[in-house]
């Protein structure tokens, strides 16, 4: 911060934060109206036709963003932001194994078969070509996968009895599965002619989960049965979804 945003008692102007705060809401206006039109007409968006469901005119847009790679990039991480809070309650599992794996399942891709084009978003962004080194799709899944390894870190210390797994079993598990999910749903949500039902892709997702658990944890002396009831448990700091 410059001495001239400085009030001569050192603390900022009430003018320069104010300014920050209209900043703020103008940029999340942008970024709800970007949600919006994309949901609506597809993920081929103008940013004049963002400016327009924000009411405001381009110029403007592009005086909050630094360009239309930045707003892409803003964007995404705004639809990843309201997924992941979706995705919440699936990290606090309870009932039984099979059940949380089968909740978590249906959780994600009930989020993908309501917002398909949010989705398609994310992979393509507005150009809709394959879209490669998004930072916020990259942080959002190595989140969710670090937020899945503190519930099975949780969980193992249950059924572990005081044993500690091999370093960086559960991580490289969750990341395993995380990943599972995500490179099956999305080629799901490309290829709409030959893609199962909903309600098979649940089914298959929850199958394959469940057989990467119960093959993974007997190298640390478990024998795991899908009915066999779990308590809720948070992960530490509120996980991804605080981010």
């Amino acid at each position: 911060m410059t001495e001239r945003q400085l009030r001569d008692d050192g603390r900022p102007d009430g003018r320069d934060t104010r300014w920050t705060g209209h900043r703020a809401e103008r940029r999340e206006r942008v970024l709800s109206a970007a949600l919006a039109v994309i949901s609506r007409d597809g993920t081929s968006v103008s940013v004049a036709a963002i400016g327009a469901e924000a009411d405001m005119p381009r110029s403007v847009v592009y005086r909050i963003f630094r360009s239309r790679e930045d707003l892409d990039e803003q964007i995404r991480a705004r639809i990843l932001q309201d997924l992941v809070a979706s995705l919440a309650p699936a990290l606090d599992p309870r009932g039984t194994i099979r059940g949380a794996i089968d909740l978590a399942a249906s959780t994600y891709v009930g989020w993908v078969a309501e917002h398909p084009r949010l989705h398609q978003f994310l992979g393509t962004g507005a150009r809709g070509r394959p879209l490669t080194g998004s930072p916020a799709v990259a942080d959002t899944r190595t989140a969710v996968a670090r937020d899945l390894a503190l519930v099975l870190d949780a969980y193992g210390d249950q059924f572990l009895e005081g044993r500690e797994p091999p370093a960086g079993f559960t991580l490289n598990l969750a990341v395993g599965m995380v990943g599972l999910v995500d490179g099956v749903v999305n080629h799901w949500a490309a290829h709409p002619g030959t893609r199962s039902s909903l309600d098979e892709l649940t089914l298959f997702l929850g199958d394959a989960l469940w057989g990467v658990l119960s093959a993974a944890t007997p190298r640390l002396g478990l024998v795991l049965d899908p009915d066999q009831p779990i308590g809720p448990v948070r992960p530490p700091g509120g996980g991804a979804a605080g981010r």
